[in-house]
């Protein structure tokens, strides 16, 4: 009746952003992430706690602010007429700041829950009750390099590259540490409905992930980052001709943005990508890691740095 689970964060180098049937949460284009293995949420599931409803705890305090989404992802995966559950939710970076909490959450969530429940499915069943809840929460069950496909009527992921193929690493700037204004869903929806560039930016993925892709197949660095930091900007270009317009970005975010291009200019192997939050994510070869380390940490701003290398996907960490 209890299971503890953990998943730990994707960044998206080709971006998710849209929806293409809000009722089923399915995205609007496929997306190519990287999953971290130090940053880490973990769930624990407790049907047998007497709970008379659903109780949500988030590093030891209660929240009710998040609990709707997760009992809704409880039903589906267990049927309404589950008994109710304990959930203790604890992480080791910021929540709701742009740093893909919701996804290691979810991804944590309905690894924990299924063997709670004494539930029996396979990988990619628990990325789709994932994904329902929160797209990006897929991409987490997955090792490594992870592509999700949109398809037709159900996503499909898969990794295209194990986290000890292409050893990357990543260097997160965290310019601000509280919740962002504005919820990624909530974004969506509005940029969907208003922004002039929308339409143009969800014809243009599939070549993207074609470009980024190949790039992953053939190690090719440079070509990864070029399709990637391309791909990021317009992500937010489509945000900031939104109406009203959407800015996560704050003074710090632009200025690790230069410090990336002068570590490029001189010829360091990292480029940037940022997703819906103020963080900058740097990702590098291993040898340039020491010097992007030593650049963000001493951009004005900059709050500290978090480094991580590439991970597994969700796993369980026990069950009783």
């Amino acid at each position: 009746m209890r299971a503890e689970a953990q998943a730990q964060p994707n960044i998206a180098l080709i971006k998710y952003w849209g929806k293409r049937d809000r009722d089923r949460n399915l995205p609007a284009s496929g997306s190519l992430s990287v999953t971290l293995d130090s940053l880490w949420t973990r769930m624990a599931v407790d049907f047998g706690s007497g709970c008379a409803k659903d109780c949500l705890l988030v590093n030891g305090e209660v929240n009710p602010a998040m609990l709707a989404r997760v009992s809704a992802c409880l039903d589906r995966l267990c049927g309404v007429k589950r008994p109710a559950a304990r959930i203790d939710s604890t992480g080791n970076f910021p929540i709701g700041a742009g740093l893909a909490s919701s996804a290691s959450a979810f991804a944590a969530l309905v690894t924990a829950a299924a063997r709670a429940a004494n539930i029996t499915l396979d990988r990619l069943t628990l990325a789709r009750q994932a994904g329902a809840t929160s797209g990006s929460a897929a991409r987490s069950l997955y090792p490594g390099i992870v592509e999700l496909c949109a398809g037709d009527d159900e996503i499909q992921v898969a990794s295209i590259a194990a986290a000890s193929e292409w050893p990357l690493r990543i260097v997160v700037a965290i310019t601000e540490e509280s919740s962002k204004p504005l919820a990624s869903g909530d974004a969506m929806i509005r940029s969907a409905a208003t922004s002039p560039f929308y339409a143009s930016w969800i014809d243009r993925q599939n070549a993207d992930l074609q470009l980024a892709r190949a790039a992953v197949q053939q190690r090719d660095f440079a070509a990864l980052a070029a399709v990637a930091e391309h791909n990021c900007l317009k992500m937010h270009s489509v945000m900031w001709t939104s109406r009203p317009a959407i800015v996560y970005w704050n003074n710090a975010t632009i200025a690790c943005m230069e410090s990336i291009r002068v570590l490029q200019r001189a010829g360091h192997a990292v480029f940037f990508t940022i997703d819906a939050g103020p963080q900058l994510k740097a990702i590098c070869l291993r040898e340039a890691e020491a010097s992007v380390i030593s650049a963000l940490s001493a951009t004005s701003g900059v709050r500290r740095v978090m480094t991580s290398g590439l991970g597994e996907g969700a796993r369980l960490l026990d069950a009783a």
